[in-house]
């Protein structure tokens, strides 16, 4: 088994794949201390000022000396990022896409002419103050229905949001609850009011759009006596309907897959993260969708994604989303570039370049087909990039709501959440994937223990077929599922 690895030629560091000790020879060096797992050190002596390169690519710069064989992190290094960047368009060519093997999964057919992974009945409630009510329908519906025979499950997806909000926050709210609800997971949804806030349930229903008004049910609490009585009710007309529904055959080219990273660790751009890069390359060349967010975690990388824009439409669009967030931080006076956390630190990525570069390894090399922003739902096929912060919890809902049916989520440190689609968690190192069966889907670290890259990618794409034709992920068998919706302005 490797100890460590140079990721590119042209690399000052070297990274860790098991622990270093001091006076072990790495990489052609001698260690002149020790190395945690996931971090990196130098491969030749770096003068202060000098760029810190990784991946082929600036990371920062040196704040002090560093001799060759030394720890390279936050200590003697720091981010090469400050201030607004000027762009251009240097074009890329695809390279050209494989024939990849035809494959098929097992979906369901909807009205609109999409199809959908689950058969689920949905409560959204269109204001946190009908939370506990939304609860509540759902568990007496349940405890009347135990495994109701048809549909994968009823669930609700709580939220504190839909009154007291003005301008872009109520209408993002309004936007992502209406993404939820013409989901084609969801068999039927009952749409849930209070009856007073201002995220109105007539205008809610007037602006939602294009959907199945037969697989649609609104109910508005202080109009009835009994809203769990009337709520349950309302979910076993759909029932009757969602229990029908039946899996037909499709092209995988039908999949829309969500791509994003939460903990991070200095294994994510070796390991997981590439590896899923290169399952988006082959459901891209199949036919299919993937849509890459986390805006902030682009910083630093952003021009490698501008290169691979389609034509200069979509390359104006990337610019458009990467100043737009940094507008976002310059307005609330914050740090553009405050990131990596500290849990990322702790796993070895000291700077944004090092957590961006990683963490878009993930886009694998495919070209970028479109760019979608606050409310806009999936219309091209191929590479999306997707508007949003790196929360996960945002994040993942954001994915749902613009179209995808699952997300692909990498992580070295490990969490328990999964959003209103099936989120499938990989590791990046094979000691979370044994540590902790309970968060962790499969195990991307055993390609830092010597495995190809093309044998987990088969198991992936298996994995990811099974998925979709209906095995749970562990986030649903835990009945992790949590919806989270961005915030930016005040609140009355």
């Amino acid at each position: 088994m490797k100890k460590s690895i140079v990721i590119a030629p042209d690399d000052s560091v070297g990274v860790a794949l098991a622990p270093l000790k001091k006076g072990e020879t790495a990489e052609g060096v001698l260690l002149c201390e020790d190395i945690v797992k996931g971090h990196k050190f130098a491969l030749k002596a770096i003068k202060a000022g000098e760029p810190v390169i990784k991946y082929g690519e600036v990371i920062g710069n040196a704040t002090a000396d560093i001799c060759a064989g030394a720890h390279v992190h936050t200590h003697n290094m720091r981010t090469a990022l400050e201030g607004t960047l000027e762009y251009s368009y240097n074009k890329i060519p695809a390279a050209a896409p494989g024939t990849p093997e035809s494959r098929t999964v097992n979906v369901y057919e909807r009205r609109s002419g999409e199809v959908g992974i689950r058969n689920e009945l949905w409560v959204i409630p269109t204001v946190g103050c009908v939370n506990s009510q939304a609860r509540a329908i759902v568990a007496a519906f349940n405890k009347k229905h135990p495994a109701a025979e048809g549909i994968d499950g009823c669930y609700t997806f709580t939220h504190p949001y839909g009154c007291s909000q003005i301008g872009e926050d109520h209408d993002r709210t309004r936007s992502l609850l209406q993404g939820i609800c013409r989901h084609p997971n969801c068999g039927g949804v009952l749409v849930l009011g209070l009856g007073c806030e201002n995220n109105r349930m007539d205008v809610f229903r007037e602006t939602l759009g294009d959907y199945d008004e037969s697989r649609t049910e609104f109910l508005v609490a202080q109009d009835v006596q009994d809203e769990i009585a009337e709520g349950v009710r309302l979910l076993e007309s759909l029932l009757e309907k969602a229990k029908n529904d039946k899996r037909v055959p499709r092209d995988i080219s039908c999949l829309k897959i969500g791509l994003k990273c939460g903990g991070s660790d200095g294994l994510s751009g070796i390991t997981a993260n590439p590896l899923v890069g290169r399952f988006s390359d082959f459901i891209v060349s199949a036919g299919g969708t993937t849509v890459l967010t986390e805006v902030p975690e682009m910083f630093g990388a952003e021009q490698l994604l501008m290169d691979r824009a389609k034509d200069e439409q979509i390359f104006g669009r990337i610019v458009k989303l990467i100043n737009g967030f940094k507008e976002y931080y310059r307005r609330h006076d914050q740090p553009v570039y405050e990131n990596p956390s500290p849990g990322n630190k702790a796993g070895g990525i000291t700077t944004l370049e090092d957590k961006s570069l990683g963490c878009t390894q993930k886009s694998g090399k495919s070209e970028v087909c479109g760019v979608l922003f606050d409310g806009d739902t999936l219309g091209s096929k191929g590479l999306n990039l997707l508007n949003g912060p790196g929360n996960d919890m945002v994040a993942v809902t954001n994915l749902g709501c613009s179209g995808c049916h699952l997300v692909l989520f990498t992580t070295g440190r490990g969490t328990p959440f999964g959003g209103f689609i099936p989120t499938v968690k990989i590791s990046t190192n094979s000691e979370l994937y044994r540590r902790k069966p309970n968060w962790i889907d499969f195990n991307a670290g055993t390609i830092a223990e010597g495995e190809s890259f093309e044998s987990r990618l088969s198991d992936l794409t298996e994995l990811i077929i099974s998925v979709a034709n209906g095995q749970q992920t562990v986030n649903e068998r835990y009945d992790s599922r949590d919806i989270a919706i961005f915030k930016t302005g005040v609140t009355l």
